[in-house]
Formats: structure tokens, sequence, C-alpha cells
């Protein structure tokens, strides 16, 4: 790896998105909610923009295909872990969450092993998975800001929506290691 990779613009913002996470971890731990769901808005903005900037600036890395996924998994997982023990969000969905994401990480770790496989892009089920995280945690946020009606319902919506993702995904991601796993031993 190049150390010019690091300092290209859409990696040092998936770093800053990083550097984020406590900070939205010591707002959301002190109530300050506000705090956190601005963080929170604010690194999410950062992830569409180091996107926007790889492709724009012709600066997609071998570091950022790496970095930018990891950064992600590291805010929700974080936040919802968070959450969850401070009650705003039942366990069963971060339970589901985290065993998806640890099942995904293993398999693909012995994919790579035994088969040298590499390329896990997300699916359509994976982003739509990673949409819905995203909302609820934003929308878990919010109600703790501004409890109205509309904010508890979308929040349960989201989070029902995020636990019909996981497993959806799951399923998903499981067809289609099973796919590559033939399509590379009659290789």
């Amino acid at each position: 790896m190049k150390f010019s990779q690091l300092l290209s613009a859409p990696n040092q913002l998936t770093l800053l998105r990083m550097m984020f996470l406590p900070f939205i971890v010591i707002n959301l731990v002190e109530g300050h909610y506000l705090w956190a769901l601005s963080l929170f808005v604010f690194a999410g903005l950062s992830d569409g923009l180091d996107g926007l900037l790889a492709r724009t600036l012709k600066q997609q890395t071998t570091l950022g295909q790496y970095l930018d996924p990891i950064a992600d998994k590291l805010l929700l997982s974080t936040v919802f872990l968070v959450l969850s023990i401070m009650r705003k969000i039942p366990w069963k969905f971060t339970v589901l969450v985290f065993s998806r994401d640890i099942s995904i990480l293993a398999a693909s770790a012995v994919l790579f092993a035994i088969a040298g496989l590499r390329d896990f892009r997300p699916s359509i089920f994976g982003k739509a998975n990673t949409f819905a995280q995203v909302a609820a945690v934003f929308f878990v946020m919010l109600l703790e800001v501004h409890p109205a009606r509309w904010v508890w319902i979308t929040r349960l919506t989201f989070l029902r929506a995020t636990f019909a993702f996981t497993i959806v995904s799951a399923l998903h991601y499981v067809i289609l290691v099973g796919h590559r796993l033939r399509s590379h031993s009659h290789a």
C-alpha cells in the first residue's frame, strides 16, 4: 500500500468519520442526543461525500475499498450497541445485526482462506439493510430530541425494516456464497 492512498481526500474523510465515533458515543452516554445526532448526520454526509470525491477525483483506492465499509460497520455497530445498552434499541435488533455481520466476516475470511475469493461487494439487500440501520439509528436519536408520535412510528418502522433486511440480506449472502464456491470449484 502506498502512503499516498492514505492521504487521498476520500480516505481522509473516511478517517475523519471514524474519529467522530467516540464523540458520538460520549454524547449519547451523557444524554446529549442533539449533539450525537448532529455528529451522526455529519458522519453520514461524509460517507456520501467520500464516495463522490473518490469517483469525481478518480481517487478510488484499494485502501478506500476496505476502509469505507469498515468505518460504516464500526459506526453502526457501535451506535447500535450503545443504544441497546441505554435501552433505546431493543436487544433483539442489535443481536441480529451483530450476528449477521460477524457471520459475513467469518464467511469472507474462510472464502478467502480456502478459495482466494475477495470480491464481496454489497448486494441490493445489503444496501437496503444498511439504509434501514442508518434510518433506525437516526430516528431512535431523533425521538430523544423530538418525542413526537410520527418519530416513534418511523423509528419502529425502520427497526422492523432492519430486522427484515438483516435476515433477507443474510440469506441472500448464503446463496451467493454457495454460487461462488460452486463456480470456483468448477473452474
